[in-house]
């Protein structure tokens, strides 16, 4: 059984069905029929434009090589409008189509020529990916926003098409390019020991899969696909953020039990709508605060922007982001996902890459997800007041959280966290409990850069505020393995430890050898941070077992991944601890707010990572309750309830 939301949302989704009318969608169907079963149309956009609030689009197992551009919402979470692939049936929405007429050359290069009139109003190899905070790399080149394919996997795009010309394929990362012309465009592929004409070979031709053209279509449910193959673009935090599927700018969207994969940059997009300052002089923080102006006047609010559920999905091979949204993402919650293979294969550079980026993540909460083989699993850039990043397992990643220029209140709890740095931290506001911390911590100990905060459970913006270092509280964590929060030895605001558990190979906060390090400084910098004294880490509580391998990893098999950890229920009764509430935690300084749920209600981590009860009295450290000593296995994920 899934989440216990997710039955919610499955009766709500039942009652819309009562009230509305089903549409069925089937390749062998005809879009001059009535939609019915007996009768289906054979393109999903056919029902789309047929379907009002209340109806259900129910689509049948095939292959469907459109975009579909849902022309209206639902009225309400009661009467929204429903993408279903039909139950117990594989259903495919790709943004490509097949290529043959490929005519082999030397080495393991084809070619093909393909008239325009094959793409129609959108040419994805005569379109560059560009936006804010885009970089290229070297700086002047230039990446298209197609793609090929052979058989479902991606090959990589050349710099120069002498190197798909003049040299072998290498079998695990073969080239291609192409060059446009007036009327035409040529494109060059390696296959290695492989025929494009009789295999599968394929192309990005659509910009997206699902994405509305304007803003406010609002109350839509898409569950069961998969979805793939998609000439997306950058998707910058100062414009329209698009992505192989999208919300554009709505609110109440459900995305749950997908796949989503080969994305040229971002998978699911929950962001910002489009303006005239798109990619206009906003690439500065001042920039952004004049897109966040706009974007409050352009209706972000709880009641009209945000508020989605995106659960349940795989989200695979992107390049930009499993993830993304500006704003547009606050109030949702994002649960039980797959999220692996983002920015693997460092194609182009920029600041916004991440199994999941957030901007504006007011009240979001990001729980019970499994991310890794990504550079950033969670980045919450600006404004993550009352994020909630609960129970998720995260590892092989270059960084598993980033929080940047945040004044908090941010909650991260009971979460396995193995990378190698399991944290950047920019911010400050920020509670860290009950999580096993496996690897290093960057820390920044000042940013200049001013950034807003907020009314509770708000977008209405207080102030601006520059981020100073500190302000973290880190209360009943494990550290196991290369442990390290050394970075927090000192800082400009208070940094505290308490209940903590410190196995064999892992650092406190107690060196003093570590230098300040710094992000964003404008010329007053240094002026600013004369407002602020330089302070030691404090610890109390603390039980150090420098002797005790506490040492974790991580097992895959038959399809669920297992924590082998050693433990010792000695650690309860050896320096008791309090249950985490919001009373325990100081409140977040620079907003002078308690940390609480996103409905406003007083916090109690008083569940672990398997969702079993804590003892109220002494909770265990770590997201588990410790029950026996000794080397336990236990599987993390998935777990038996997301099943």
């Amino acid at each position: 059984m899934k989440f216990l939301p997710a039955l919610f949302f499955t009766i709500m989704n039942a009652v819309a069905f009562a009230q509305g009318k089903e549409y069925h969608v089937s390749p062998d169907g005809s879009d001059t029929g009535n939609g019915s079963k007996a009768h289906p149309f054979k393109t999903i956009m056919t029902a789309a434009n047929a379907a009002m609030p209340g109806d259900v689009i129910t689509v049948h197992e095939g292959i469907y090589r459109e975009q579909i551009i849902p022309p209206r919402g639902g009225n309400s979470d009661k009467e929204r409008i429903i993408y279903q692939a039909a139950k117990g049936e594989n259903v495919i929405i790709k943004g490509s189509k097949i290529v043959k007429g490929w005519k082999k050359l030397d080495f393991d290069t084809w070619v093909l020529k393909l008239p325009d009139s094959f793409f129609g109003n959108f040419n994805p190899y005569k379109e560059y990916i560009h936006g804010d905070w885009f970089w290229p790399k070297p700086k002047d080149r230039k990446y298209l926003r197609g793609a090929v394919y052979i058989n479902g996997g991606w090959l990589m795009e050349a710099a120069q098409k002498e190197e798909v010309l003049n040299k072998a394929a290498d079998a695990g990362n073969p080239l291609w390019c192409a060059v446009a012309d007036n009327d035409s465009t040529t494109i060059w592929a390696q296959f290695k020991n492989v025929d494009p004409n009789s295999e599968l070979a394929e192309i990005n031709v659509r910009p997206t899969v699902f994405y509305p053209d304007k803003p406010f279509i609002n109350f839509i449910t898409v569950s069961g696909f998969t979805m793939e193959q998609a000439a997306t673009n950058w998707a910058p935090p100062t414009a329209e953020q698009h992505g192989l599927i999208g919300t554009h700018w709505s609110r109440g969207w459900i995305i749950e039990n997908n796949i989503i994969r080969y994305s040229k940059c971002v998978g699911i997009a929950l962001g910002k709508y489009g303006d005239a300052f798109d990619n206009k002089e906003t690439e500065s923080a001042k920039g952004y605060v004049g897109t966040i102006n706009r974007a409050l006047a352009f209706g972000w609010n709880k009641g009209t922007i945000g508020g989605h559920m995106v659960r349940n999905n795989t989200i695979t091979n992107c390049e930009q982001a499993g993830i993304v949204g500006s704003m547009g993402c606050a109030f949702s919650i994002v649960e039980g996902n797959v999220i692996r293979d983002i920015h693997t294969h460092r194609l182009f550079d920029g600041a916004e890459q991440a199994a999941i980026k957030f901007h504006g993540a007011v009240d979001v909460e990001i729980r019970n997800n499994h991310i890794y083989r990504s550079n950033l699993g969670i980045w919450l850039d600006w404004m993550a007041q009352g994020a909630q990043i609960k129970s998720n397992l995260m590892h092989d990643n270059d960084n598993d959280i980033f929080l940047e220029v945040n004044h908090g209140p941010m909650l991260v709890s009971n979460n396995i966290l193995l990378s190698k740095t399991n944290l950047l931290m920019n911010s400050g506001g920020a509670a860290f409990v009950h999580n096993i911390f496996g690897g290093g911590m960057t820390v920044i100990n000042y940013d200049s850069r001013l950034t807003p905060y907020h009314k509770p459970h708000s977008t209405f913006v207080v102030a601006l505020h520059d981020n100073p270092g500190g302000d973290v509280q880190f209360v009943n964590n494990l550290f196991v393995n290369a442990g390290n929060a050394s970075r927090y030895n000192k800082a400009l605001l208070p940094v505290t430890f308490e209940g903590n558990v410190y196995t064999k190979g892992t650092i406190r906060a107690v060196s003093d050898s570590n230098q300040m390090r710094f992000g964003e400084m404008d010329e007053d910098a240094k002026n600013k941070m004369k407002e602020y004294k330089e302070q030691a880490a404090t610890e109390k509580n603390t039980l150090i077992k420098n002797d005790f391998d506490g040492s974790a990893t991580l097992l895959q098999q038959d399809g669920a991944f297992y924590i082998v950890i050693a433990m010792d229920k000695k650690w309860v009764t050896e320096q008791p601890r309090k249950l985490i509430t919001t009373q325990s935690l100081r409140r977040a300084i620079v907003p002078g707010l308690p940390f609480e749920n996103p409905d406003g209600s007083p916090l109690r981590i008083d569940t672990d990572y398997f969702g079993r009860k804590r003892n109220a009295d002494n909770p265990s450290p770590g997201p588990f309750e410790i029950t026996n000593s000794g080397k336990q296995k236990w599987r993390v994920y998935p777990l038996r309830s997301q099943e």
